[in-house]
């Protein structure tokens, strides 16, 4: 809670973990994205070193950086084309004179984007993964979403991410505008839908 009216209440996260602007991150290569991804940079596209052109840098960002919080979206493990410039897009070069085409995959894929996606399908629904899924939909949709069990598990966003955390009916257009635009822009944290502890997925038998 804030410490005094018009505070903002302490978070963990200033980034959210599901918004538009990683969906076009992950999906610049395929249209209609890559309009939007131009449209959102005001008529360009991105600076080189800051949009996907590598799975393991960008695993190992979401893993060091608190401010990195991107959550996997579907087409990772669907969709092969979302990982090649097939339209051969001038996605420039990096500080360091690298040139950003197809995504640089983890060296199990063999610099196959087909070999990637069902190699990282079935990752996803490994038995590792069944096993630990409870704990996921925890965090996300459950009881560590909010209040004092989300500030143990270090999962606090900021305040305006969250279902009902400001009454758009009662600001002014200007200020509803603002807000309305910071949960389009930058994520929404999904509704609770639990309260108590999901429980874990019983073994395939």
């Amino acid at each position: 809670e804030p410490s005094h009216p018009g505070s903002i209440p302490p978070f963990h996260y200033g980034s959210h973990y599901s918004s538009a602007g990683i969906v076009l991150y992950f999906l610049l290569r395929l249209e209609p994205f890559t309009t939007e991804a131009i449209r959102l940079q005001g008529g360009r596209f991105d600076v080189p070193d800051r949009l996907f052109r590598c799975v393991p840098s960008t695993f190992a960002s979401c893993l060091s950086d608190s401010s990195d919080v991107k959550e996997l979206i579907p087409e990772l493990f669907t969709t092969p084309a979302c990982l090649r410039n097939q339209a051969a897009l001038p996605l420039g070069r990096t500080q360091a004179g690298q040139p950003v085409g197809d995504v640089l995959l983890p060296p199990w894929a063999k610099g196959s984007p087909e070999a990637f996606v069902r190699l990282h399908r079935d990752a996803l629904e490994s038995d590792h993964v069944s096993a630990h899924l409870h704990l996921w939909i925890d965090l996300i949709f459950g009881w560590r979403q909010r209040g004092r069990p989300a500030e143990q598990a270090l999962n606090v966003f900021y305040y305006l991410t969250y279902e009902g955390a400001v009454d758009l009916e009662a600001l002014d257009p200007t200020q509803r505008g603002a807000v309305e635009a910071q949960i389009a822009n930058f994520g929404q944290t999904p509704s609770q839908l639990l309260n108590r502890p999901h429980p874990r997925r019983r073994p395939r038998g």
